[in-house]
């Protein structure tokens, strides 16, 4: 087979990690890709968003699948364009990817089918969102640009002043771009959050491993929301007893949410969820792998991937046995110091040999590229995804850091304390 994946960054290299497992495949591309992701798959310089470019590609090439690792390609339409080309694509079409798309959406479906969640409201104007705020809301509040924000579009207001602020930055300022024409004010709730990816096939629902992310950019959750800092696999916190209400009230529910409306998903829901005193509720959905989420459950799931996305397309994924691994895996993101705000690029990385041969340590390449002398330089804010396994959680989270400085760059930066939480447990 040949696959041509969709993306740039650390997700789309842990994707093209377990392709290149399969013996099914062989060849991989990438559109647009980055360095390290050239180590193993040809990249090919297309953008995510040039539809007609990347079917031309396909068709060209004859990509016997597709896969999609982000979300603005999804929301846009692209498996619509590959599916009408006769080109197989993994991930929801635009009417399903709406679920990621617009939290309105989302937060209307979890209302209309009873699926737990916060207590929100929504809101086109600005004068009528501030009215709300004066008049009604509780403190703290969420208030959450409606589209797609790179992960960023969550503010968390303590005061009326943070949150009269906030309805600025989004709606008027429009921080977020258009994301912001609608905006959802939303009950701030407390607890552990965890993420739970799953596969989906518009009807059956397979879940993946749990995960849990680290957002804030600094240590001890201080600091700007990032696209996430860090992530271990699975969570201790997600128990026996959640995972049955979940599975319950929230997994097979949202499922059969979008059948229902007439938007059958296929391909990978996120389910975002806080663990509260009053059981789990849904804070956001997403409409493909997380990321870094992708970086710890990708490498211990045992099955073939490219099986299991070809089962979620067809509709057979009642007949995957998914199985992962009873271990563990932590990934720590090297950082461009001054992400999310603003950074310098184009630093030469040094050390990334370190991880050739060795089957428990990853570096997922997510902000990287070659400069005209042929380095590996640094390309984003978020520049390298260091991942370990381990037996147990503990030992993913200390080979991980001590897999963090074996490579180094300009301005390297990091959080300390991810997973720390483990210590708790």
């Amino acid at each position: 087979m040949k696959i041509l994946i969709v993306g740039s960054g650390g997700r789309e290299h842990a994707i093209a990690v377990s392709a290149a497992k399969s013996s099914r495949v062989q060849k991989i591309y990438c559109a647009p890709g980055n360095a390290g992701i050239g180590m193993i798959a040809e990249c090919v310089p297309i953008g995510a968003m040039e539809f007609e470019k990347l079917v031309a590609f396909a068709k060209e090439k004859e990509i016997n699948l597709v896969i999609v690792g982000m979300d603005d390609p999804l929301v846009g339409g692209l498996v619509d364009e590959l599916e009408a080309a006769g080109i197989p694509a993994f991930g929801p079409k635009k009417n399903a990817a709406i679920l990621e798309g617009s939290k309105a959406f989302s937060k209307d479906l979890m209302k209309k089918y009873g699926i737990p969640t916060a207590a929100y409201e929504t809101f086109e104007d600005a004068r009528a969102a501030e009215e709300y705020l004066k008049d009604q809301a509780a403190f703290p509040i969420v208030l959450k640009a409606d589209g797609l924000a790179l992960g960023k579009g969550v503010l968390i207001c303590n005061t009326l002043e943070e949150a009269l602020a906030g309805v600025k930055e989004i709606m008027e300022d429009k921080k977020f771009g258009s994301a912001g024409n609608r905006m959802v004010v939303e009950e701030f709730l407390t607890g552990r959050e965890v993420s739970v990816l799953s596969f989906v096939d518009g009807k059956t629902i397979k879940i993946m491993s749990s995960a849990q992310d680290h957002k804030r950019a600094k240590d001890g959750d201080q600091g700007l929301n990032t696209g996430g800092m860090g992530n271990f696999s699975p969570s201790p916190f997600y128990t026996d007893e959640i995972d049955a209400f979940c599975k319950k009230y929230i997994y097979q529910a949202t499922v059969d949410a979008m059948a229902a409306e007439g938007r059958p998903f296929h391909g990978v829901i996120f389910f975002g969820l806080i663990l509260t005193e009053k059981g789990p509720r849904v804070l956001e959905y997403n409409a493909r792998f997380g990321d870094p989420e992708a970086q710890v459950v990708l490498p211990r799931m045992k099955n073939d991937l490219i099986d299991v996305c070809e089962a979620c397309i067809n509709g057979t994924l009642d007949q995957i046995d998914l199985k992962f691994e009873d271990n563990a895996a932590v990934c720590v993101v090297l950082a461009s110091d001054g992400y999310p705000v603003s950074y310098e690029k184009g630093f030469e990385i040094t050390g990334l040999e370190k991880f050739e041969g060795k089957e428990d340590y990853f570096c997922f390449h997510a902000g990287t590229k070659k400069d005209e002398q042929g380095r590996i330089v640094t390309n984003g804010g978020r520049v390298l995804g260091i991942t370990a396994l381990g037996e147990d959680l503990k030992t993913a989270r200390r080979k991980a850091y001590e897999a963090a400085d074996w490579v180094d760059f300009a301005n390297k930066y990091m959080r300390h304390d991810i997973g720390k939480s483990i210590d708790l447990c």
